[in-house]
């Protein structure tokens, strides 16, 4: 790949997705690409690209970011923020919403599901933490692919081997062939919806959980900064953010800040003073 198409592929995938593709990712945009370029008949990368240019065929330009986006996540992924949301953030939320409506939680960039079917789970399980308030959960992801994946429900026996707890495979799926299907009632659980997160974040509502892990790690600052802030105005002053292990808005935004002794776990400003 040529430096002029690897530089039409980083600007395309950067405007429409936030990704910041640099060349010594050259390797991995050729890996993604060229089954794109066989599935539509053509020899090589490069007619791909030129038939984008000239084209400018929408359907072509989704699926060329779409192949460039990371969509790795499993059920109960790193377990911390699965533990926190049990023993900090829904104890502290049932408290102060007693009855007082309806719990929302966002999965953003929730890929293929197992996250927000994972809290599902949790939920279904232990439904003392929410007090008996009912809880929304909103998906999220850029990709049609990996939403129509998640709605199904539908996944192989290596996926659900990856941190699914056995007596969960055993509740929550049926089989069917070599495929697991999570059950009606969990599916209904979780509401999928496409958004891409550089958009406007309003027509999803107010929330009182956001999970946003392990996808901002792929932004430049400035755009860091956008989602954070946008998310930060879509969240009850009170309500808690989960991030990746990796990930921090210190130096990013004063949007939010560490929840105390909870890495991982962030707040809106003053937060931290109102809860102690």
């Amino acid at each position: 790949m040529n430096a002029a198409d690897f530089e039409f592929v980083a600007h395309l995938v950067r405007q429409r997705s936030g990704l910041v593709l640099t060349p010594e990712k050259t390797y991995l945009v050729e890996s993604r690409l060229a089954p794109l370029a066989r599935r539509d008949g053509l020899a090589s990368i490069e007619d791909l690209l030129r038939v984008v240019r000239q084209r400018r065929d929408e359907r072509m330009l989704e699926a060329i970011v779409d192949a460039m986006t990371t969509n790795e996540t499993f059920f109960f992924r790193d377990k911390t923020p699965f533990d926190m949301l049990k023993e900090t953030i829904l104890p502290q939320l049932a408290v102060r919403r007693a009855g007082g409506g309806r719990l929302r939680i966002l999965c953003a960039a929730a890929s293929t599901g197992q996250e927000p079917y994972s809290i599902a789970m949790m939920l279904d399980q232990q439904p003392s933490l929410t007090m008996g308030q009912p809880v929304e959960i909103v998906a999220t992801d850029i990709s049609d692919r990996v939403l129509d994946k998640a709605k199904s429900g539908l996944y192989t026996q290596f996926e659900v081997q990856r941190g699914l707890p056995v007596q969960y495979l055993m509740k929550y799926f049926d089989k069917d062939g070599d495929i697991w299907r999570i059950n009606d009632r969990l599916r209904s659980m979780v509401s999928f919806r496409r958004h891409n997160l550089l958009e406007d974040l309003r027509a999803l509502g107010r929330f009182d959980i956001v999970f946003c892990r392990n996808v901002l790690i792929y932004f430049d600052q400035p755009t860091k900064r956008a989602v954070l802030e946008k998310l930060a105005a879509q969240m009850a002053p009170d309500g808690f953010m989960v991030m990746g292990a990796a990930e921090t808005v210190l130096g990013v935004t004063t949007a939010f800040e560490p929840a105390k002794d909870k890495r991982g776990l962030y707040v809106r400003p003053g937060a931290n003073q109102a809860a102690a």
